[in-house]
């Protein structure tokens, strides 16, 4: 046999039992035909990935490849980030302390306006 008719029949076949769990939910009840339906979902999730890493074997490949480059290029992002901020926090607390020639002025100016002790002349 053909291995695209094989397919296509596996196709309409899971096709029908997702059909017969509508109807079982409708008839027997909720429980029965939800645990039903979702049994052929999961399978056939399973044949949908069988069938793509058959017809085209480099596709799990690819996808795992993108998967991987996408978390990286994210989670380095975010560290980029949170480094760059740290150092703006740093550059910011730098910028706050006085300078050495700032330093200096001060003290003159302080040793200008103190008067002078009895004991300094």
């Amino acid at each position: 046999m053909n291995s695209r008719r094989i397919d296509a029949i596996i196709d309409l076949a899971y096709g029908a039992l997702i059909f017969v769990s509508v109807v079982l939910i409708v008839s027997v009840g909720t429980q029965v035909g939800l645990a039903f339906g979702l049994g052929v979902l999961v399978s056939y999730a399973l044949h949908v990935i069988w069938k793509m890493a058959r017809f085209d074997p480099e596709w799990m490949t690819t996808a795992v490849e993108e998967t991987v480059e996408e978390t990286v290029e994210e989670t380095i992002g975010e560290q980029v980030d949170a480094v760059q901020d740290q150092i703006e926090t740093v550059d910011r607390r730098i910028d706050r302390r006085p300078r050495e020639d700032e330093i200096q002025d001060l003290l003159e100016e302080t040793a200008k306006d103190e008067p002078r002790r009895e004991s300094d002349r």
